[in-house]
């Protein structure tokens, strides 16, 4: 099976957020792209017109990115992550970790590779350091090798909202 028809794992408010940028394409960005379009051919020649062919690319380019979000979209598993409890790391869960070599805490939501998003506290289950914590504890020491190099972790707690 190729990767791109399996399922994709995303938590509901992923879904949703993947729902609201489909949602603002299809309602803002190609309205505005077909009236660009629509001002570029008022302009004349269209074979010589820089604006037309500009717009039509973007074009393209809007209705290529509908298409691959609303494939995401009908192969998303969502997962509720506010019914998930325990105490190991699973998709959904929160989990508070030392890097012990520089002493510093991180809280990350483990989630789906279409929603991570660092700046959000949200890795992917699929990078380095959301599979090495996948299926370990508050209490457990786990050893990462990342981009940047090995990284000692202990997990503090892990939790479900």
């Amino acid at each position: 099976m190729n990767a791109n028809q399996g399922s994709i794992p995303l938590t509901k408010q992923g879904y949703e957020k993947l729902l609201q940028k489909v949602k603002r394409m299809k309602e803002v960005d190609r309205p505005a792209v077909i009236k660009a379009i629509e001002e570029a051919r008022a302009h004349g020649d269209l074979s010589e017109n820089a604006e037309y062919h500009a717009a039509k690319e973007k074009q393209g380019q809007i209705e290529a990115e509908i298409r691959t979000l609303e494939s995401k979209l009908s192969r998303a598993q969502v997962i509720d992550t506010s019914r998930l409890s325990g105490e190991r790391v699973v998709f959904g869960a929160h989990v508070k970790f030392l890097d012990v070599e520089k002493d510093e805490e991180f809280t990350y939501q483990i989630v789906g590779d279409e929603e991570s998003d660092v700046n959000e506290n949200r890795i992917s289950i699929l990078s380095p350091v959301g599979r090495a914590l996948i299926g370990k504890e508050a209490g457990d020491l786990i050893a990462v090798n990342t981009p940047k190099g090995k990284r000692e972790l202990e997990i503090l707690e892990v939790w479900f909202s």
